[in-house]
């Protein structure tokens, strides 16, 4: 569905590196010192947690990763920097900082319940010398990746000096920013590409009570204006994630069947928007991508990752709501010259049609087109162009139903009608990398030629078209009433 087995984007994940440290184990007895229940452990062990369960995810999904974080010069740092870099993760921007502690997070479990947690950490922010240092060496990695991760929790890293200078640097460069936010004042993510508040987060930054639709925009707008987002989303937990933009929200639904544990779920998310984003997919692409990949996550228990085949195994043994899905991919122009601006490392094929009765030639034209690029845009002429062209008994399927015949098909990405005879506006506007017409088309003039890249003709299927379905049809009633 998604196609990105093989694609493996550089990612920088910059923010607070963390270690999750559990510890198993039974409760019979009080102490005698004191009114407190005495655990006797009967297993422990140390998991990634904060910004390394992002790297985590990502790995999963076989990102190239870099990380910059600070430890404390203590055994939980080398563990966590040992750790990463068995697992292949570029470690070179991880610094230590003598003077405080990794942050490690304790949680003492009996019979399945969470009992207690005991927080060591420092929310300091971090020596002006290690500050200096980080930014010293951050130019080299920030050239080289593809996309760059803030992943922060307030542990005194990403202060706005810093977090201004990654993201400031970053677009300098056309690098993708995506943020997981802290706090109430977002100020000092403005001009990232995302982020990813939940909603409870999303109140708490703009001030604005969550209790329906309208709210939901105008938290969602309020984010992406005063931050200056290219892209604004909101996490709606069971409900998906919404995107917005000209006041209005699109929703991909979540893809969850059974919750066990919502535990890095977020980090999920964060890992999975910015590996298929930094692949070529749009938002749209991208946030049902990660819709799978954290269904995938809530059905494990704890703190767990989603790997590229159990996501494809997930899409395949779900029965998903196929139909919005498909509607999702009829889109207005307006908002296909609106994802177009997230398209730029895509490589775009674009062609035309009325496409009245589908059939097998279409079929094999279109898979055809489909392998030419990443993204296939069918551009569908609406009812009146068709009975410009062809006469007023057609179209004899009505656009809306056309479109629906379009969109289920898998090679299809997007489907957007036209009104004028040619589409020659719509390719001036998209100005695809390839534009792909009909073998027929060998002697004519092809419409919007100059605004494309590359023009591929494609042979039709013979004795195959709708022409040649609807006098079949025809003669198939003559010879019954004859």
């Amino acid at each position: 569905m998604f196609g990105l087995e093989s694609k493996s984007p550089k990612i920088l994940v910059i923010g607070d590196l963390m270690i999750d440290h559990y510890v198993w184990g039974s409760c019979e007895r009080i102490s005698p010192e004191a009114p407190v229940q005495v655990v006797d452990v009967k297993d422990e062990n140390n998991r990634l947690g904060g910004a390394c369960n992002v790297v985590h995810n990502l790995i999963a999904l076989n990102a190239q990763v870099f990380v910059c974080g600070v430890v404390g010069n203590d055994e939980a740092g080398f563990w966590l920097g040992e750790k990463l870099e068995s697992m292949g993760v570029d470690i070179s921007y991880l610094f230590v900082d003598t003077s405080r502690p990794t942050t490690k997070k304790t949680r003492v479990i009996i019979a399945n319940q969470q009992v207690l947690r005991v927080d060591r950490e420092s929310k300091t922010p971090i020596d002006s010398h290690i500050h200096n240092n980080i930014v010293q060496h951050l130019h080299a990695v920030l050239d080289e990746v593809d996309c760059i991760i803030i992943s922060d929790y307030g542990k005194g890293l990403l202060n706005d000096e810093l977090t201004h200078f990654v993201i400031d640097y970053a677009k300098s460069k056309s690098k993708l920013v995506l943020c997981d936010p802290k706090g109430k004042d977002y100020s000092k993510y403005t001009g990232a590409t995302l982020l990813t508040p939940n909603k409870k987060e999303a109140e708490l930054a703009t001030g604005i009570t969550i209790c329906d639709k309208d709210s939901l925009i105008k938290a969602g707008m309020t984010l992406k204006t005063q931050c200056q987002l290219d892209i604004s989303l909101i996490t709606l937990s069971e409900d998906g994630i919404g995107i917005f933009d000209n006041n209005q929200i699109h929703i991909i639904p979540t893809r969850a069947k059974e919750v066990y544990d919502v535990t890095g779920a977020g980090d999920t998310v964060i890992a999975a928007l910015s590996f298929a984003l930094s692949s070529g997919c749009d938002i749209f692409q991208a946030c049902e991508f990660a819709n799978v990949a954290a269904a995938v996550v809530v059905g494990k228990v704890g703190s767990a990752v989603a790997t590229h085949s159990e996501i494809l195994q997930y899409i395949h043994t779900q029965p998903s709501n196929l139909q919005q899905y498909i509607e999702s991919k009829i889109i207005s122009q307006e908002s296909l010259f609106t994802l177009l601006k997230d398209l730029k490392q895509s490589k775009i094929v674009f062609t035309n049609g009325c496409f009245d009765i589908l059939h097998i030639g279409h079929l094999s034209y279109l898979n055809k087109a489909r392998d030419l690029g990443d993204i296939l845009i069918v551009g569908l002429n609406d009812d009146d162009s068709i009975k410009r062209l062809k006469g007023k008994e057609r179209p004899i399927n009505t656009l809306h139903n056309r479109a629906l015949m379009l969109a289920g098909l898998e090679c299809v990405d997007y489907v957007v009608s036209f009104c004028q005879d040619t589409p020659l506006e719509l390719i001036k506007a998209i100005k695809p990398d390839v534009l792909v017409k009909g073998g027929d088309y060998h002697n004519k003039e092809v419409v919007g030629k100059e605004y494309a890249k590359e023009v591929v003709l494609i042979d039709f299927i013979e004795g195959h078209s709708t022409s040649n379905i609807i006098e079949s049809i025809q003669r198939s009633k003559i010879c019954k009433h004859s």
